[in-house]
Formats: structure tokens, sequence, C-alpha cells
């Protein structure tokens, strides 16, 4: 009952929060949006498998260090502006991607359309915790939902369009992107109220506590995993004779319906019975075991594509409860924490992508990547385990233990 009460409440949201997450759905599309289509772009542009994992690297690389600082500029210019110039500037750098020649030229337009996602993503998390109904929790839901939608929507696109042309992708998030940046200006209305400007070394000092530094470490080596599965999988299906546009866009559809369902269902669910790091601790693992069984079987399509969509329904649980723990690690201000979480994330998942490539190359095999993402997760694992002490605050146990020590020094007064 609880359980229905709060999905119910997720979807009891005012217009300018929909307005947002409509937003997010089409900048995560840009994520997987380029999945279906890497074995075409080298092809196209004649680059190879680690060349165009580079995609992948710029794109998050900057989208990860602009997020240490998107905090200071919300902070000073208010969050709508901040959104408005982020959804511009991917619109624009969307746009030249696929107007460019080269691989290289595609590799750097995404570097700018990854500093409008910094300046995006960074903000619309902590607007949409801000602006919410139902607690940060359910926004927190809210925001996730619309990361595993917009990455089940984005291969299919970028299958549908990629079988015209590699091209089309890229012009369709920009003219998407468009259309987010109208719905943010005409629904997200009324006095945006900005908060006290936030110190450009907030978010680096925010990693110094430790709960957050936790965290952080934890999500680093967790996003090295997602993106080995991600990044990876396209290139070993390669291998074994799936390398068209659409059949790849119809797979890691699948992949983005079954994270975008636990996202929403799956990890409240197990939230509500059970500690966050609890579920933590066992959902990392039998996500490591997936990409070992991929690794096992990397020569069998049929179990990738299976395993693929099996990572999907951990991920979606993983990526939900890690951006809660994230944001209730600590009392630092949404944004800030935000920024700090996220851009520490984003480049875990910078690495993983061209390092999963050279791994194959220099191991002859296309299982090796598997490995290694196997390797990240069982580090992740450990590190939440370790720091779970600094993590009592995430679990909600630090305000209990400070309720039973207030019961017991009124009992003791009387």
């Amino acid at each position: 009952m609880a359980h229905e009460e709060s999905t119910g409440s997720i979807l009891k949201q005012p217009i300018a929060v929909w307005a947002i997450a409509f937003a997010c759905v089409v900048s995560f599309m840009g994520i997987g949006l380029v999945d279906p289509i890497l074995p075409a772009i080298a092809e196209a542009t004649k680059a190879t498998a680690t060349q165009t994992e580079l995609l992948f690297t710029t794109y998050l690389l900057i989208t990860g260090a602009a997020m240490f600082f998107t905090s200071w500029l919300s902070s000073r210019i208010g969050a709508k502006l901040t959104l408005l110039i982020g959804l511009a500037v991917i619109v624009v750098f969307a746009a030249l991607a696929g107007a460019s020649g080269t691989v290289g030229e595609i590799i750097g337009f995404r570097a700018g359309w990854g500093l409008g996602n910094a300046l995006f993503i960074s903000t619309a998390l902590a607007s949409i915790v801000g602006a919410a109904a139902g607690g940060a929790a359910n926004a927190i839901i809210l925001y996730e939902s619309a990361l595993g939608l917009g990455l089940a929507i984005g291969p299919l696109v970028g299958g549908l369009l990629g079988n015209v042309s590699w091209r089309g992708p890229f012009f369709g998030t920009a003219v998407l992107m468009a259309i987010g940046f109208v719905a943010i200006i005409t629904m997200l209305r009324g006095p945006q109220n900005k908060p006290a400007p936030t110190p450009l070394s907030a978010p680096f000092r925010g990693l110094a506590r430790p709960g957050l530094a936790v965290m952080a470490v934890a999500a680093l080596f967790y996003n090295m995993g997602f993106f080995v599965l991600l990044a990876w999988t396209p290139f070993a299906l390669q291998a074994l004779g799936i390398a068209d546009a659409l059949s790849l866009g119809y797979i890691f559809f699948g992949w983005g319906v079954a994270l975008a369902i636990t996202s929403v269902f799956g990890a409240p669910l197990l939230t509500a019975r059970m500690r966050r790091t609890t579920v933590l601790l066992i959902v990392i693992p039998l996500l490591a075991i997936t990409e070992l069984l991929a690794a096992f079987l990397h020569a069998h399509a049929a179990a990738l594509i299976v395993l693929v969509v099996v990572g999907g329904l951990f991920l979606g649980i993983l990526n939900t409860v890690l951006t809660e723990c994230s944001m209730e690690a600590t009392d630092l201000p949404r944004p800030v924490a935000s920024s700090a979480y996220s851009g520490v994330r984003f480049l875990g998942g910078a690495v993983a992508p061209p390092l999963a490539s050279w791994l194959a190359g220099v191991s002859g095999s296309t299982a090796t990547p598997f490995y290694f993402g196997f390797g990240v997760l069982v580090v992740s694992t450990l590190v939440v385990l370790i720091g779970r002490g600094a993590l009592k605050r995430a679990d909600g146990t630090e305000e209990h233990t400070m309720e039973v020590a207030e019961a017991i020094a009124v009992g003791d007064a009387d």
C-alpha cells in the first residue's frame, strides 16, 4: 500500500517539474543515442573501435569536469537560465556533430555537447528535488526514471534514424532538445529564487565529507562497469555478426526499458524493506556477476543480448539508490551535492569505453572488457562495504539513533 501511494505521489507533480523531466529524458537520450551507430560511424569515418569509443569519453569527461562548477553558476544566474543555456549548447553541438565529416570532428563536438549536458543535468536534478511534490525520494525516482526512459528511447531513436544515416540521430537530438528548450521557457514560470551564491570550491570541499566521498568513489567504479556494458557490447555483438543500427537499437531499447522499470518500481520496493546500503551490497554484486557471465558467454549473441537486458534491471535499481544515497549522505545543499557526486560519477564513465576497447585490442578477445567491468564493480561493492559507517545518514539510521538517544534522555529525566 505504501509503495502504491509513493508511486501515485510521484505522478502528482507540478507542470514545471514535468517540463524539466521531459527535457531530462531528451538529454539522457544523448548518452545512448550513439550506441547503435558506433559501428556505422567507425565504418563511415574509417575509424578504429577505440577512436569511436572516444565519442563517449569526450562527452562524459567534459560533462563530469564541468559539473563541479554548475552549482557555482546556477547560484548566480538562477536555475532556469542555467537549464536554458545548457539546452541551447546541446542543440548547437548536436547539430554540428551531425554535420561533421570526420570522427575527430564528432569527438570534438561531443565535448561541447558534454558541456551543455553538465549545465543541464546537474541543475535539473537539484531543480526537480527542490520543486517536486512528495519529498526528495520521489523526486529522485522521477529523475532516475527520466534517465531510464531517455536511455531506452535514445538507442531506439539512434537505431531508427541511424538506419537511414548515422547523421540522423544527431540532428534528431538537436530538434528534440530545442523542444525541451521551449518547454522550459513556457512551463517553468514564476520567480526563480536564487540561493546564496555558492563558492567555487564548494563541491570539492563537499567531497571531503566522508559520506559523499564514499558515494562518489563507489559511483566512479560503478559507472565504469555501467559504460562497459553500454559502450562495449555493440562491438562485442558486431564481432558476432550483429552490427546494423536497427538491431542494436532494439536491443538497447529493451535494456533501457528494463532500466526505467526498475528505477520507478524496483528501487522503491527494495528500499522500503531494507537499508539503501544493503540494497547496494546486494545489487552491485548481481550486476558484477552479469558482466562476468557476459565474459564467459561472449561468443554467444543470444546470451549477450539477454545479459544486457538483465543488466538493465540491476542498473535501474542502482542508479536510483546511488543517487538517493548521495543526496542524503550529508547535509550539503542539493546543488552542491549533485555537482560533486555527478562530476565524479561521469568521470568514471569517461574512462571506461576507450579503456575497454584498448583491453580488447591488447588481449585479442571481446571478453576482456567484461572481465574489467566485473572487477570495477567488485571494487565499488568493497567501497560501499568498507565505507558503510559513513553512510548512516543515507540509511536513515543516524536520525533513528538520535531519536533513541533523546528518548533515553527524556526517560532518565523523568
